[in-house]
């Protein structure tokens, strides 16, 4: 579908903005009006699996007859996968392809930290082009993430239907507009990376194949095209912005943050309610844990739980937004300190302006510069340990190798974004579910689904864990410890 749909040429503001809104207006608002008589009980929800998500989670609701909530469960029963084991024994320049298959979505995320954590265990220094490049492969893939999310599994529950087929019938500019746009993020990760998916360019020390000066040149103008199409979006959603449930709850955000610029590639470990630490120590914040209705980790810093993601890095990083994301948050509300997690979904419409604006400049002082024809820094081996980390769609994202002295890996940990969003998706649920008990099992449903939508999950990549205790017994048990 996205390769047929032309790239649409821009609307005058007023005009789009208008249009949005007269478009927009024909559906019903998801919120339940004030003073809306309840609806008796008990009452059952019971998501088994959640859709619109990638992965398996499902939400689990018991409310009595006088209204208390008696269970309310966030669970993850997504069969476990074992990334870090499947490393053991891997050489350095095979590990950044095997993790990229951790994830479709992140693929380049995923390659990205590894590479970093690679190059930091063997000292392996990148050019200055390496490091650009990369940054740019970054926003491709945050680029192609966000908007799929935006406009194929949030836009649905606004516009009050069940996927975005419908749209394609009822707002048919604005569907063509978000598909075009998702284009140009695909192309945009093909270009740099050498498909859209899954990168093949990338390795430790540099890239195998550079794009041509060609190559940027059409992809600074598949950027700047898709500007207007961005500009229509944030008036779109500008003019629906009372669809969104009205929801806050204080938490500890979560992310990379950096005294220059909206930290995306690099930084150190930010919080909005702790000290500033570099990425080595990232094992003092993520703090894992195992909980039984999660086959993923959960992880908490200095409350109960914590966000990663577009609102964190937000509620870190506003300040160093590029002059129009800056405005699109402004048009749409979004001030620092946001603390209703629906809006994480308006964060990641910022940041697709951010993301477009910073690579054109990048773009630009890559043609400026000239592409030089570089080979890949080489390392010299020898035993080390390195940490990676990068903001992902979906939040930052931490490698951690320890290599042995012939260069492979003996000892590997990931973290993923959304096993550290678990704890606070079911604090979240805790505390609104009181909240809707005068409602409908239906609607109950459906504000409770789009909560934990709004995180944008990837929940089987974040399952890593098993409880195998009492499994290592017997001469054909398959599961081995090692005891120190």
């Amino acid at each position: 579908m996205s390769k047929s749909a032309p790239i649409a040429k821009k609307a005058a503001p007023k005009t789009a903005a208008k249009s949005a809104k007269a478009k927009a207006s024909p559906a019903t608002p998801i919120s339940v009006p004030e003073g809306a008589a309840a609806v008796p009980g008990p009452k059952k929800v019971r998501v088994h699996y959640l859709t619109r998500v990638e992965g398996h989670g499902n939400i689990v609701v018991d409310v009595e007859a006088d209204g208390t909530v008696s269970t309310c469960r966030w669970e993850v029963p997504e069969a476990p996968r074992f990334f870090e084991a499947m490393l053991v024994g891997r050489d350095y320049k095979d590990v950044h392809h095997i993790v990229s298959r951790i994830c479709g979505i992140c693929a380049i995320g995923h390659q990205l930290a590894s590479l970093q954590a690679t190059e930091d265990a063997l000292n392996i220094h990148v050019s200055e082009q390496t490091h650009l490049l990369r940054r740019l492969a970054l926003h491709g893939e945050n680029l192609q993430s966000h908007l799929l999310h935006i406009a194929y599994l949030v836009l649905p529950d606004l516009m009050g239907v069940d996927s975005i087929l419908p749209l394609a019938q009822t707002h048919k500019d604005a569907v063509l507009k978000f598909i075009a746009a998702r284009r140009v993020s695909n192309e945009f990760s093909r270009i740099i990376c050498g498909r859209t998916t899954h990168p093949q360019r990338m390795t430790p020390g540099g890239f195998m194949q550079l794009p041509s000066t060609e190559d940027l040149v059409h992809l600074r103008t598949i950027l700047t095209q898709t500007l207007p199409n961005l500009d229509f979006a944030v008036d779109f959603f500008a003019g629906i912005m009372d669809r969104f449930p009205k929801f806050e709850r204080e938490t500890e955000y979560v992310g990379l943050v950096s005294p220059a610029e909206y930290a995306m590639y690099w930084g150190e470990i930010g919080s909005t309610k702790d000290e500033r630490r570099p990425v080595r120590q990232y094992r003092n914040v993520t703090r894992e844990y195992i909980v039984p209705t999660s086959t993923a980790k959960w992880t908490k810093n200095q409350t109960d739980s914590y966000m990663v993601g577009a609102l964190a890095r937000f509620n870190l990083n506003a300040e160093h937004l590029r002059p129009m994301a800056a405005a699109a948050a402004k048009k749409l509300g979004l001030v620092k300190g946001c603390t209703n997690p629906y809006l994480i979904t308006i964060a990641q419409l910022v940041e697709c302006v951010h993301t477009v604006e910073e690579s054109i400049e990048m773009v630009d002082e890559l043609l400026t510069r000239g592409i030089r024809d570089e080979a890949p820094a080489r390392p010299s081996i020898s035993a080390g340990r390195g940490t990676g980390a990068v903001e992902v769609p979906r939040g930052i994202l931490f490698h951690f190798y320890e290599y042995d002295d012939s260069g492979r890996i003996f000892q590997a940990d990931c973290v993923i974004p959304t096993n550290q969003n678990h704890a606070n998706i079911q604090k979240d649920l805790e505390a609104l579910t009181p909240k809707l008990t005068g409602l409908s099992e239906k609607e109950i449903e459906l504000k409770l689904s789009m909560l934990v939508r709004a995180y944008d999950p990837c929940i089987s990549c974040s399952t890593h864990c098993i409880d195998a205790r009492g499994l290592d017994d017997g001469a054909r048990s398959l599961v081995r410890f090692n005891r120190k």
